[in-house]
């Protein structure tokens, strides 16, 4: 059965560079997006295996930090994976705390790193 990944909150650019990535590790993965909170757990609900999610939102959440829409999605859907698109370390280290699976920043999209942890993320 084919990957399902959720993009949320990324602008355009980033969310085709992040489809690339994705689908140079999962071939055949159906790539979605949410661009607002019940678009997102619409998604979650249908199923899916890995959640990225953009460390700044807009309009459309809660919160526009994608850190808190991790902690959020961590009690209204345990078992969800998630990572948090992010440059920083310190955004990095509060998403894991918050729940998420390590993440990466979009300056390292299409190194082995990346590969790696999105391999290691959807098993």
């Amino acid at each position: 059965m084919p990957k399902r990944i959720a993009l949320v909150g990324h602008c355009g650019p980033d969310a085709s560079y992040l489809r690339m990535a994705v689908a140079g590790v999962f071939a055949g993965a159906q790539i979605v997006a949410a661009d607002e909170e019940a678009a997102l757990d619409r998604l979650i609900e249908e199923g899916v295996d890995l959640v990225l999610v953009n460390r700044q939102l807009d309009w459309g959440f809660d919160s526009d930090e994608g850190v808190e829409t991790i902690r959020h999605l961590r009690q209204t859907h345990p078992t969800v994976r998630m990572m948090l698109i992010s440059n920083y370390p310190e955004a990095q280290q509060a998403a894991v705390a918050a729940g998420a699976l390590p993440g990466f920043g979009k300056r390292e999209i299409g190194t082995k790193r990346v590969t790696e942890l999105l391999r290691e993320a959807v098993p």
